[in-house]
């Protein structure tokens, strides 16, 4: 990694003199100037001087008391000089701080008072998504996993699948829509944010505050976490069709959790999917519920894009595939044996069987069911969001 150019901005002059220390002691960056005050307009001598300069990161200290003159030199910075990317430091304990900082145009948000390790850390992920900005233009490509009915499995499969595709792909996303997200928690992966903050910033995301949104949960997999408590009734088809586009920008898979969510926005997940996965089981009350989600989802995606998958699968008898298929108006795509205690012991820990075990019996169906949905030529690759999703706001509630 080519020495990165870092200027510091902070008001208290010990805690610009500890940054410096850390920066220069990641071995990996240099300070190269430090200032005493923040910038208060673009004809400000200081943004002349790191204009000048052209750094690599500048590193803005947030104090307790005073954020918002902090807040505005991060929005300023971000204007005019768009090429540097800009790390926040300050109170983690203050949410709408954060929030304000990144919808500002911080990259990062690190704790105060902050570590070398920590910096070095945040340097490291920039350097990565500079490189990975913009290489290929190629757009990722998003699968939709949905309950027959409630407790059939579709969090456990998506989160699973979504590993088996990282595994062979690497950069994998993870969206939990539930209407209360468990995703995050079958991977032990903790957020500050969720899919709504997301939602709610939509008309100003880039791809810096939406990787801020998101959580690392496991080496190239991120995750954006689902709500705490029901609360997306008001978000429009057009900033949900905004998220997604930002984020098959960013990663070449992009898996959704829907989980047991019925509403006008399954639609429109299923109208922005290539492929829907309804996760069921092989009992009666199951199909019958399969075949009515399928109804109500098909109008939106077409038969064509949705496909059966049985968990907890046990043959029964006089109980064909063929019956399976024809009482569900789905196309079967994978069966997935019971094995309901480690699967609930991994959820308990926070260790998806995925991460346990990658090669027993009921991982191999997981690793199918990632082959079937990333094969080239599995379905017609769309192209783009529908036009429609683009439509005027009061349209776009409807």
């Amino acid at each position: 990694m080519a020495e990165i150019s870092v200027m510091v901005l902070s008001a208290d002059d010990e805690q610009r003199t500890i940054l410096q220390m850390q920066v220069d002691g990641t071995a990996v960056a240099k300070t190269i100037q430090t200032f005493s005050s923040m910038p208060a307009a673009a004809t400000d001598l200081t943004i002349r001087r790191i204009q000048d300069a052209m750094p690599d990161v500048v590193l803005v200290d947030i104090p307790k008391q005073a954020a918002a003159a902090a807040i505005y030199a991060i929005e300023l910075l971000r204007t005019e000089v768009p090429k540097a990317a800009v790390f926040a430091v300050g109170d983690t304990k203050q949410p709408q701080v954060i929030i304000a900082a990144m919808r500002a145009g911080a990259r990062e948000y690190l704790e105060h008072p902050t570590s070398t390790n920590a910096l070095l850390e945040a340097l490291v992920r920039a350097t990565a998504s500079n490189r990975r900005v913009g290489t290929t233009g190629e757009r990722g490509r998003v699968f939709l996993f949905m309950n027959a009915k409630g407790g059939d499995g579709a969090t456990t499969l998506a989160v699973n699948t979504a590993l088996a595709i990282q595994m062979k792909y690497g950069s994998t996303a993870i969206v939990d829509m539930a209407p209360l997200g468990h995703a995050a928690i079958h991977l032990n992966a903790r957020s500050q944010f969720t899919i709504q903050d997301a939602l709610r910033s939509a008309a100003r995301l880039d791809h810096t505050l939406l990787d801020n949104y998101m959580t690392n949960a496991h080496a190239d997999l991120r995750v954006l976490a689902g709500v705490n408590e029901p609360g997306l009734d008001d978000i429009s088809n057009t900033d949900l069709a905004r998220v997604f586009d930002m984020l098959i920008a960013r990663h070449k898979f992009v898996i959704v959790d829907a989980s047991s969510r019925l509403d006008r926005l399954t639609r429109v997940l299923a109208d922005l999917s290539e492929t829907i996965l309804l996760v069921g089981q092989a009992d009666v009350v199951s199909l019958w519920s399969a075949a009515k989600v399928q109804a109500y989802v098909g109008e939106s995606a077409g038969r064509g894009r949705l496909r059966l998958i049985l968990n907890r699968y046990r043959k029964i008898p006089g109980l064909s595939d063929s019956d399976i298929e024809a009482a569900t108006h789905s196309q079967i795509l994978a069966k997935v044996p019971n094995q309901y205690h480690a699967i609930s012991s991994g959820i308990d820990r926070g260790t998806p069987l995925m991460q346990q075990n990658s090669t027993s019996e009921i991982a191999k169906s997981f690793h199918q069911i990632a082959s079937a949905l990333t094969q080239a030529g599995n379905t017609s690759r769309r192209k783009g969001w529908p036009l429609s999703l683009f439509g005027v706001e009061s349209d776009a509630r409807a």
